[in-house]
């Protein structure tokens, strides 16, 4: 028999928000043998590229920890998208970017699915566009916070469950912005670069103890963040594209979903670019 459990879990503070902060934690329980599934926890993942991973790796098989900052309908919906389709799948309120509240998250994601195999770095902010010379260090700053800290930080949690099991998974939503360095994006871009510096340096000393790091690194794929995009500009991107066309988010989550795998288990360090060829040259 199918149950499903909704059970509120306290992520501690939350900054922006009230002290207090209850998020839905939504389970799909199905016997007692699916507390072997190996559980994925995925940062950013209500919406865009993290949904899509989050809803594919439910169909692999995992038990996944959908992390989410704002948005509780969002990951309600992928929560209930993965237990429809059969799955496990709980949703987790947590600010990535902050110390006691990734350690709260990991906690109550080992709590309710169990300790985190499978680790996808997805989180993001706003990427605004600024030229060099309105550029400051606070503008910097607010990149490195999702792509350099929040993996610190998050990495520093699961660790000691995937270094007691022997295996683990850590990846990487990465971006090709660090090829194609369109103008404006240089915090971004120099934030991207130094994730991939710490992927491949992380890579080279946890393969001895049977985990893998790796990088996705996405071109351009429109998703909800982008409604307001200027069609121009849209079409501009995918007339560089030699496949001719955007990738989807499903793409992208295929990528994640074999770096994930047994069959990656060789495969370290290494940078998977999905993006039609356009740095292709």
């Amino acid at each position: 028999m199918l149950v499903t459990v909704l059970l509120a879990v306290d992520l501690g503070v939350y900054p922006g928000q009230p002290t207090h902060v209850t998020g839905w934690s939504s389970a799909t329980l199905i016997s007692m043998a699916d507390k072997t599934r190996r559980v994925a926890l995925v940062t950013g993942a209500s919406r865009g590229l993290g949904a899509a991973i989050a809803e594919r790796l439910g169909t692999d098989g995992y038990a996944v920890a959908v992390n989410y900052a704002r948005s509780e309908q969002g990951a309600r919906a992928v929560v209930d998208r993965i237990g429809a389709a059969g799955g496990r799948a709980a949703a987790f309120r947590a600010d990535v970017t902050d110390e006691s509240g990734v350690t709260a998250l990991v906690e109550a994601v080992r709590g309710e699915l169990g300790p985190v195999d499978t680790l996808v770095l997805n989180a993001t902010g706003p990427q605004p566009t600024t030229a060099a010379a309105d550029l400051d260090w606070q503008v910097l700053l607010d990149q490195l916070s999702f792509f350099v800290k929040s993996p610190v930080l998050l990495l520093a949690a699961v660790l000691p469950d995937m270094v007691a099991a022997g295996r683990g998974r850590v990846i990487h939503i990465g971006s090709d912005v660090i090829e194609r360095l369109p103008i404006g994006n240089s915090a971004y871009a120099a934030a991207k670069y130094a994730q991939l510096g710490l992927a491949r340096i992380w890579a080279k000393e946890l393969a001895p103890l049977g985990i893998t790091v790796n990088t996705v690194a996405p071109g351009w794929v429109p998703v909800e963040r982008h409604a307001a995009a200027d069609p121009a500009l849209l079409q501009r991107y995918v007339d560089g594209v030699p496949a001719g066309r955007f990738g989807t988010p499903e793409e992208i989550a295929a990528a994640v979903s074999f770096l994930a795998g047994d069959d990656s288990a060789f495969v370290v360090g290494a940078r998977l670019t999905v993006n039609g060829g356009s740095t292709v040259g």
